[in-house]
């Protein structure tokens, strides 16, 4: 099914193109750090909360994700109370270039204990609204920070030099999958919060700042709770347990 969404490029001069872009597929990574350690922590992060993680697979694991999950709107609808965001790095492949944004793979933490990929295809995947051109950050890459906040507290927070450059993401994806040419978004994975926990709130934003041109890319988004609008007494389950 054809799918596209609408961006600003920013560039370094301050000029905003808006443009449109056209995804043929999408795909999440996890453990994508630099330093396999580094890792463990979000690993112990999300198996504390239950979630079993396929060790047999080698890191970076890859999930891949229909496009009609990807939104770059303000607000998300979900239906569990366990979802939380986080940021990420999101690489967006064109035709001629590779554009830099962030992201947030917001997860229904209880659909996780059963399958992480179903858990990341039930909540949309938010994208900020505005890239960059990779070729124009490429020589300060890793000086560049993210930032996460649910409902104002700063939650995470780590250079992008911890995770895999660019480059290497992509080589391991072309490595590991099939992806088409171009036409494709990357979400690169995240890191632990700095509480060592996974937190749930209303209100989630996340930044990539970039401190040696003095720019950053922000978004904020507020989840809509779907069964919250059903009378009391006719709420279906959400689950059901096996007889």
């Amino acid at each position: 099914m054809p799918f596209s969404f609408d961006a600003e490029v920013l560039s370094t001069d301050g000029t905003a193109t808006p443009r449109r872009f056209p995804v043929d597929r999408m795909y999440n990574m996890g453990s994508a750090t630099r330093d396999a350690q580094v890792a463990v922590h979000h690993q112990k992060e999300v198996a504390d909360a239950g979630v079993k993680i396929a060790f047999d697979i080698p890191a970076p694991r890859i999930y891949p994700i229909t496009p009609q999950a990807l939104t770059t709107g303000s607000s998300i609808e979900v239906h569990g109370t366990r979802t939380s965001g986080e940021v990420e790095i999101v690489l967006v492949v064109t035709g001629d270039e590779v554009l830099v944004g962030v992201g947030s793979d917001h997860t229904d933490r209880d659909l996780e204990r059963v399958s992480i990929v179903y858990s990341k295809q039930t909540c949309p995947n938010i994208l900020a609204p505005r890239l960059w051109r990779l070729s124009e950050i490429a020589d300060h890459w890793d000086q560049c920070i993210l930032e996460s906040w649910v409902d104002g507290r700063l939650y995470q927070q780590t250079p992008t030099g911890t995770f895999l450059s660019p480059e290497d993401l992509l080589r391991v994806l072309r490595e590991r999958a099939n992806p088409p040419e171009a036409d494709f978004v990357l979400y690169a994975g995240t890191i632990v919060a700095l509480d060592g926990r996974l937190d749930y709130g209303q209100e989630w934003s996340f930044r990539l700042y970039d401190p040696v041109l003095d720019r950053e890319i922000t978004h904020t988004y507020r989840l809509e709770q779907l069964m919250a609008e059903m009378v009391d007494g006719y709420r279906v389950p959400l689950t059901v347990e096996a007889g």
